[in-house]
């Protein structure tokens, strides 16, 4: 057995041998997959574990569809969930763990995420999800990142701005998510932006790359433009918040209903209650600015982010 096995991968190998349905022994086989250290020491345990894996989702689809979701399967929560995609040593996890209560092990060596590791940033008023990934690059990645990647809302480009690399990563990550047929980024964020000569590293790459991305330089070590990041994947995400009130009270600014940009009146009544929507006449429409007698608007009437409706049935 290689000496350097990591804590991660003896968890899951004990799980492995604790498990007592096939639904435990393939999220165990997954996670000792996942966590093997990528090596040419370890090529034969990398084809036993994946033979052992296929062999025990064949016998537990013979014993039924029933089986635990894998592991890197992350639940959304929030508004929307947003996957941090770059290669080693972007500070993905410092930017987790800067923006949201999340502990993501944050180290100075390649590779350190293995697992995805979600948390919740605070945008003004409106939770938002943030996955911290395993690393992209021409010298591993794990198998399945695309999928997660997939399922995600969004996903954003997550590079130092200072690698010397800088150009053969983005090109190899934008390859892989062609390879995949996967979207690329809106968004990239050039993280380390406080470091000498960071603002020309980003002129430059603007100047390369033109319109192919929206840019903001940040500094997850210092907290640099965390707030304009955090806004960016908001207006990314494609998000408006609607608050509502009653007739002759004050609107209730604490807790929004978020919907997708394009929705409309009827689409907020729905979120509230379902027999707003089935009831509603029109609404009277309120501006956070001002505006205190409102206007009418019909059903159809697309919202604006921070809009504040009156609903009558």
């Amino acid at each position: 057995m290689p000496a350097n096995l990591t804590p991660e991968y003896l968890a899951a190998e004990r799980e492995y041998k604790n498990a007592q349905s096939h639904a435990e022994r393939i999220a165990a086989l997954e996670r000792m997959l996942a966590t093997l250290p990528k090596h040419k020491g370890t090529e034969k345990m990398q084809a036993d574990l994946r033979r052992r894996l296929s062999q025990a989702r064949k016998e537990s689809q013979k014993k039924g569809p029933a089986h635990a979701a894998p592991f890197y399967v992350v639940e959304k929560e929030g508004a929307g969930q947003v996957v941090l995609i770059g290669p080693p040593n972007a500070g993905k996890s410092q930017l987790v763990a800067a923006l949201t209560r999340a502990e993501p092990e944050v180290a100075d060596y390649p590779f350190t995420t293995r697992f995805p590791t979600p948390g919740m940033m605070l945008f003004e008023d409106v939770q938002i999800q943030l996955v911290d990934l395993p690393p992209i690059s021409a010298e591993f990645m794990e198998p399945w990142i695309p999928q997660v990647i997939r399922n995600a809302d969004l996903g954003v480009l997550l590079m130092d701005v200072n690698d010397v690399a800088l150009l053969d990563q983005i090109e190899f990550i934008e390859q892989t998510l062609e390879r995949h047929r996967l979207a690329r980024p809106q968004l990239l964020a050039a993280n380390k932006i406080d470091l000498p000569g960071a603002e020309a590293n980003l002129a430059a790459l603007q100047d390369l790359y033109g319109e192919r991305y929206r840019y903001i330089g940040i500094s997850a070590a210092e907290g640099h433009n965390l707030d304009l990041f955090a806004r960016a994947v908001f207006d990314a995400l494609g998000l408006v918040r609607v608050y509502t009130k009653a007739p002759g009270k004050k609107a209730d600014l604490t807790a929004p209903y978020v919907l997708q940009r394009g929705q409309t009146v009827l689409d907020a009544a729905r979120m509230v209650h379902q027999d707003f929507a089935q009831n509603l006449k029109f609404a009277r429409l309120y501006r956070t600015d001002g505006n205190r007698d409102g206007i009418m608007v019909e059903r159809t009437y697309v919202v604006e982010d921070r809009d504040i409706l009156e609903f009558h049935m």
